[in-house]
């Protein structure tokens, strides 16, 4: 029953592909189309304030300024909100202000889409803050990976350098994707129990006679951009295992969907937007096998359990799981969770077998397995174009990707890309690891306590948000060095593919001949996902044999 389940998750997921990508389609391309007089009248009064023609060009680097200007604005006053909230409105539980080596870290988060919490919503944020400076920035960070994934597509199949206009890309994704479908899924999860109030927390009596204080708010909204913008994070310190959060195994579903929807779906949008479904399908492939052996592999570990559990008689593992989610649904939800780099969890990682954790581990530092909003097709790209470059090497050619030769320029952008990954990955473990006051966070010593801090930085690296469990991470170190490496991992490689697209845009198409390397068939597919796999494992596997691997092979 439990594969039974996975299996039917991911087959309405695949039937909302093509729908989906389509209308993706219809929102970021030029044509006009129905959806124009439904949205554009509210559109162009947000331009009027903003001060934006709708129809100016961008160049990449006018384009590039435009996000990182808007990101650094919003940042700053997301900074102030926490470091004020205690003075500002919506505050009925009367929490005090953030202090400012956590209001860097959570306004750092929130902006790249990361949505790394080294704090407990309920007891840390007011309401104001929970709206403006957590929910808010779920849309704004979704929409600019949306609107840099469509600018860096145009860039591929462009004549000139111009890239679209950043604020209309923008505001499309918000008003046409991220604002129908949040307030639509919200509905549901309220209809699911979720609630969405701006009441503060009761007072209730326990069976027992006991008092206990309910902290409620208006979780149902942040939920649903929560999940459909890959954002993370949660109202409650327990994440979407707290069953305000995600009550039912259908809201359990919902949550999944929605995680999977978009980033699948731009996929199949990149295909229709270069003209060319088969090599849409192609990435999609690639992306999906990966993707189905992640699944696989954790599915079967917290299944199969650990040889202590089995002497005892006990066979799977239950541990820091919900009984109503059981085993299956939070093996899907953790791989889905960091192949969509949302970060939502709904049972604690640290639980997992040494085996299964290896999956979360794995596709964070993959960083490529579909991916959040934009991010993931970007990756994607970044590595077919690695592929390229290395195939046309093997076979004497100019290697050429959509009848464009990719020279020496756009391969070391790439190369700038990918190993800032690895760099800030592993040189703050190290760190870390390396400094007794941040030794002193962590929970359990050991291999698994290498695996904690590990986690953690991978985790804000590849802006997924999610949470080992075990360390104490609201110190000022961790809050400092992970914040840092959020911002690092967010926008360097997003400058790097922006530079790539920019040059890619103003180069002639070669024409396609009997010699030209074929970027859509299987044989390629093939070769993408090995040089994925053995450059995730070149970089990664040294410290993954210290941690998870050390761990899966002690416990035999």
């Amino acid at each position: 029953m439990g594969l039974l389940q996975v299996v039917i998750t991911l087959v309405i997921i695949m039937l909302l592909v093509k729908p989906v990508g389509s209308y993706l389609v219809k929102v970021f391309g030029h044509e006009k189309s129905g959806l124009d007089r439904v949205f554009a009248p509210f559109e162009r009064v947000t331009y009027r304030i903003m001060g934006v023609r709708e129809d100016e060009a961008m160049g990449w680097k006018k384009y590039l300024g435009s996000v990182l200007l808007v990101n650094f604005v919003m940042m700053l006053l997301i900074y102030l909100v926490f470091r004020l909230q205690k003075f500002l409105p919506l505050n009925p539980d009367g929490i005090g202000n953030m202090p400012p080596a956590l209001a860097f870290n959570t306004a750092v988060s929130f902006i790249t889409n990361t949505n790394w919490q080294a704090y407990s919503g309920e007891n840390t944020l007011s309401y104001f803050s929970q709206m403006v400076a957590i929910t808010f920035p779920m849309f704004t960070s979704a929409a600019t990976g949306f609107a840099v994934a469509v600018a860096f597509i145009r860039g591929l199949v462009g004549r000139q350098d111009n890239l679209g206009n950043f604020y209309v890309d923008m505001t499309r994704a918000i008003t046409r994707v991220f604002l129908p479908l949040s307030f639509i899924i919200a509905l549901f999860l309220v209809f699911q129990g979720i609630p969405q109030t701006l009441l503060g927390a009761v007072e209730a009596s326990t069976l027992d006679g006991a008092k206990q204080t309910i902290t409620r708010g208006l979780v149902a909204s942040l939920e649903s951009i929560k999940h459909i913008g890959t954002n993370g994070g949660g109202w409650f310190g327990t994440n979407a295992a707290h069953p305000f959060e995600n009550p039912t195994p259908l809201s359990n579903l919902i949550h999944i969907i929605c995680m999977m929807l978009l980033p699948t779906s731009l996929v199949y949008a990149f295909g229709l937007m270069i003209k060319n479904k088969k090599q849409g399908w192609t990435l999609f492939a690639a992306m999906g096998m990966i993707f189905l052996v992640m699944v696989a592999t954790v599915f079967y570990a917290e299944y199969r359990g650990v040889p202590a559990l089995d002497a005892m008689g006990v066979h799977g593992n239950m541990e820091g799981k919900e009984v109503r989610f059981g085993l299956s649904e939070t093996a899907l939800f953790t791989a889905v969770t960091t192949a969509a780099t949302t970060g939502s969890v709904n049972a604690m990682h640290e639980s997992l077998t040494p085996l299964g954790s290896i999956v979360p581990f794995a596709e964070m530092m993959l960083n490529n397995v579909f991916g959040g909003k934009g991010v993931g097709l970007l990756n994607g790209l970044l590595y077919l174009i690695l592929s390229v470059f290395i195939c046309g090497l093997m076979v004497g050619r100019t290697p050429e990707f959509l009848g464009k030769k990719i020279e020496g320029k756009e391969v070391k952008l790439a190369a700038i890309a990918i190993l800032i990954h690895p760099l800030i990955i592993l040189a703050p473990t190290a760190l870390a690891l390396s400094r007794p006051e941040s030794i002193a966070s962590i929970s359990n010593q050991g291999l698994h306590g290498l695996s904690e801090v590990l986690y953690a930085f991978t985790s804000g690296a590849a802006n997924n948000g999610s949470a080992f469990g075990g360390l104490s991470a609201n110190t000022n170190f961790y809050n400092v060095s992970i914040g840092i490496v959020m911002l690092v991992g967010r926008y360097i490689s997003m400058i790097a593919m922006m530079a790539i697209a920019g040059s890619l845009a103003v180069k002639r198409v070669v024409p396609v001949t009997s010699g030209t390397l074929r970027t859509n068939t299987p044989l390629f597919m093939g070769i993408l996902i090995m040089i994925i796999l053995v450059i995730g494992a070149l970089t990664f596997f040294p410290a993954l044999a210290l941690g998870p691997i050390a761990e899966h092979l002690a416990a035999q």
